[in-house]
């Protein structure tokens, strides 16, 4: 056999290029994100708000998850247990301020508090770490006792321990109702509130139909009755919030009939001109596009994927790169059935 007389270097570099190339665009995104996002001691950065918060730790130990990467994982679940952790509660404060060095706002987010608890039953099943699962449960056991609340038949969630409590109703974020996160924490535990909370959140969005969009605002108020109208203080829009709830519905369950008012929302506007939010009382939208992430969620409900959207940018953002990532992550999820 004939010996090649190309360099080493060229050699390795073309075996490089190669393995690049086959590398899936999860990896080459997870990169991109945790280079532009993730400090050195495992703290993720929000830069557009600049500060940290549980959300975005919750949201990147998932994404460790699926991309297979437990160093990192194990980083970002120690400084957020270190630094967010309640123990009084059992839950994570929810902002932490890199110019003060400290947590600045002790109450919890319920959405960070069930992103954390997922990513952590998700890591221990995958990587066989019973430490991760048993974190995990007693953070869902804290969810049940300090945020889950009757209301009639039905379960609801709140946003936080203190400030959505009144006594005529509570006020609601229907962005925090992470369905495919309740269906892993009850295939574990087998309890029955994940159930009747999927039940009582698929009520609230039934009845969150404002305006002539027919969609659900940011954040509801829900009268002690089960009647529920957007919530006084906030902006009437679907808009960066809201924009999460048909991500999770189709994560969940990709024909859920929930989704199809977002459906026929987003097929009034061609893709590219879709506005970012819109004001469901008075009608005016925004007068710019959806972001990368925005796009991919509308991508993945309408089901027409964009093989150009399928990597992330670095100035996309934290918040849109993590919109984008989970909603190739549920495309990749459907497609493999």
């Amino acid at each position: 056999m004939k010996k090649s007389n190309a360099p080493l270097s060229v050699i390795f570099l073309f075996l490089t290029s190669v393995l690049f190339m086959t590398l899936p665009a999860q990896a080459d995104n997870w990169s991109v994100f945790k280079q532009n996002y993730l400090s050195p001691v495992g703290r993720i950065m929000d830069k557009t708000n600049g500060i940290s918060h549980s959300e975005g730790q919750g949201y990147s130990m998932l994404l460790a998850v699926y991309n297979d990467d437990p160093a990192t994982f194990a980083e970002l679940w120690l400084w957020t247990a270190r630094t967010l952790f309640r123990p009084d509660i059992g839950l994570f404060s929810w902002r932490y301020d890199p110019s003060a060095g400290k947590v600045t706002d002790t109450n919890n987010a319920s959405d960070g508090d069930t992103l954390i608890a997922w990513a952590l039953l998700k890591a221990g099943q995958k990587w066989h770490n019973l430490d991760y699962i048993a974190a995990s449960t007693n953070i869902q056991k804290a969810i049940i006792h300090n945020l889950v609340i009757p209301l009639g038949d039905d379960k609801i969630l709140l946003p936080g321990v203190y400030g959505f409590s009144k006594d005529d109703g509570y006020i609601i974020n229907p962005s925090y109702f992470i369905f495919p996160a309740w269906k892993s924490f009850y295939e574990q535990s087998h309890d029955p509130v994940w159930l009747a909370l999927r039940k009582g959140a698929l009520h609230i969005l039934d009845k969150a139909h404002f305006g002539e969009a027919k969609l659900p605002a940011d954040w509801l108020w829900v009268n002690n009755a089960g009647e529920v109208k957007p919530a006084q203080g906030w902006p009437t829009r679907f808009s960066y919030d809201a924009i999460r709830i048909p991500l999770y519905l189709s994560w969940s369950d990709p024909g859920a009939s929930q989704l199809i008012a977002f459906q026929h929302f987003w097929a009034r506007y061609d893709r590219n001109n879709t506005p970012a939010w819109i004001n469901i009382s008075g009608g005016e939208a925004a007068g710019y596009s959806l972001s990368g992430g925005g796009l991919a969620i509308r991508d993945l409900i309408m089901k027409d994927p964009k093989p150009a959207e399928s990597s992330i940018i670095p100035d996309e953002g934290y918040y849109s790169s993590v919109l984008h990532l989970l909603a190739l992550q549920a495309q990749k999820r459907q497609g493999s059935g």
